[in-house]
Parts: C-alpha cells; structure tokens; sequence
C-alpha cells in the first residue's frame, strides 16, 4: 500500500538529488527508455516490447541506461547523471519491482574511489552527519546545495569514512571460500544471498574489489575488478565500476555473457555496435547506478519498496 507522506519524502528527495549534482557541475541528462541493444548480463533480463503489426524490429526496456550515458562520455561529456525508469523482468518483492527509478552519474577522468567519495557526500546530504568525526570534503558554500528544509530520515548518525571490506574477506568470514582462487558463480551468487547480505553491518558499508567474473563491464587491476557495492542496513542501493574503456576486451566479454545467456535459455541480445565503437574515444571515467526507490525506503524507515512508489 501507498504511503502518501513517503511519496512527498520521495519527491524531497528527488529535487535534493538533482541539487546536489547542479551543484557539483554534472548536468542531467535524459537517454532513451527502448533499447534495441541491452548489455548482456546474465541472470538480468529487460522487458522485450512487441512489435506492432505494421512491422519493426524487436526493442526492449532498459535495465540501466549506462551504455547510452557512456555514448555521451564519448562524445565529450565529463560530468552527467540521470533519473529515469528501468525495468527488469521477473524482479519482485519487498525490495524488487519490475519497473523502478534508477539514478545514475558518470565521471570522466575518475576512477570508482572518485565516485565512492561522491557517494559518501550524497548518503550524508540524506542522513544525519556525525559531529565528532572529519566530513568528506564538500564544494564551496556558494555551491553547496541546500540541506532539506525538514528531516528526511529516521535512522541513527553515520559514521564517516563509511566501513569497507573487500569481497575476498567477506566470503573468507561469512561463506568459508575464496571466489577468487575457486571462481563458482552460482555459489557465489547464493552465498551473497544467504551468507553475506544478512551478515552486513548496520548503517552503510562498501564492498569492495569483485572477481573479474562478476563485473562485465568494470575495469581490471591486478586480477581484480574495480567495483564496489554500498549496503545499508543489509540492503543493497548502489553499484558503482571503473569504467572498462577497451573496445576489445568489452566486446569479448560481451560475447560471453551472450553465450551463457543462451545456455540459460534467456533472450539473446544483440550487440550494441554503436557503443562498442564509442569505447574508443571514452576518458577514462567511473560509473554508479543507485536505487532510489531503495533510497526512499531507507530515509522513510520503510521495509517494503511497495510503500514508497505508485502501483501499476
């Protein structure tokens, strides 16, 4: 059921989200919904849209809006974010919903420790700050964005620097193996699931460094993937890579993920050419999509995404 009072925390939160970008220079974009090309990602399916009886190619509901935001890297954007809807087939339940609002921001010339920093400052724009601790550093004050007129949340201070653990050390603690040494990927999936979410301190956290298997589209240092996760209270509300600017390698990883796409019995996507040829000309740049949907939850005291979003 519909919480009114959280739809116009949502609404809040909207409006101080896009000050919170104007004034650090990003500008907001807005990229198709209708794909003809989806990343593809196992085990992430988008909604296909039918094709009308006067003919056309089949299109699908974005997941993300990332390879198009990226296209605008390419052409010589540096500082972008968007909200808009997405849409994932077959995702739903107190923390899923089919069709969800996704915020997403790109950096060039970053890398994902530039955007864990943006993302440190954006939890606490929300959340109470804690007086005792140092604050990441923040725009001038001319710039900086207003804080909300009224209280947005019912949570306990955060501490700053948020706590990090690494993705080896987590299954290490909570799952018993390394999925670095002995790479399982429906284990690996099952234990995020089982072992460690639930096993997440309170308040926000970052998971960092992912196998290479688990970040298609992030960039690789030493055997390891530039990605991170931020949990709070054990739920997961952002995903954030070092962008894999290498046309090559995307394409190579790209055609794997269509093959085992394929071996699931899952919708082949074709390859967004587009995109791939784009790579080329990208900076260097650090990526996250965030939940809002999620994030409204959290600032509400919420436990059901249903209460903080209009139904169908």
């Amino acid at each position: 059921m519909v919480h009114v009072d959280a739809i116009k925390v949502r609404a809040k939160v909207l409006h101080e989200i896009r000050g919170f970008f104007d004034a650090r220079g990003f500008i907001e974009v807005e990229t198709p919904v209708r794909l003809a090309a989806p990343a593809p990602e196992p085990h992430i399916d988008c909604p296909i849209v039918p094709v009308p009886p006067s003919g056309g190619r089949t299109t699908f509901l974005r997941a993300s809006p990332e390879l198009q935001m990226k296209k605008l890297l390419a052409a010589g954007m540096e500082r972008i974010y968007q909200i808009g809807p997405c849409f994932r087939e077959g995702e739903s339940g107190r923390r899923h919903n089919p069709e969800f609002t996704m915020l997403e921001w790109y950096r060039a010339h970053a890398n994902y420790m530039d955007i864990l920093s943006d993302m440190e400052s954006l939890i606490l724009h929300f959340f109470p700050q804690p007086s005792q601790l140092s604050q990441p550093s923040q725009p001038s004050q001319s710039s900086q964005p207003s804080q909300p007129s009224s209280p947005l949340v019912k949570s306990s201070p955060l501490l700053f620097p948020f706590p990090r653990i690494t993705v080896r050390e987590a299954y290490r603690r909570w799952a018993d193996w390394d999925p670095f040494s002995e790479w399982d990927a429906d284990r690996f999936d099952f234990d995020m699931a089982v072992k460690i979410e639930p096993n997440m301190p309170k308040g926000p956290v970052f998971l960092m460094d992912y196998p290479p298997q688990a970040a298609s589209l992030a960039k690789l240092r030493d055997g390891v993937a530039e990605r991170w996760e931020l949990y709070m209270d054990g739920i997961e509300l952002a995903n954030a890579f070092t962008e894999l600017g290498d046309p090559v390698e995307q394409r190579r990883r790209f055609e794997e993920a269509r093959a085992e796409r394929r071996i699931l019995g899952e919708a082949d996507y074709p390859l967004d050419e587009d995109f791939l040829s784009s790579l080329a000309d990208m900076p260097p740049a650090g990526g996250v999509a965030l939940g809002v949907d999620r994030l409204v939850m959290l600032v509400c005291g919420e436990s059901d995404i249903a209460a903080v979003r209009i139904g169908e």
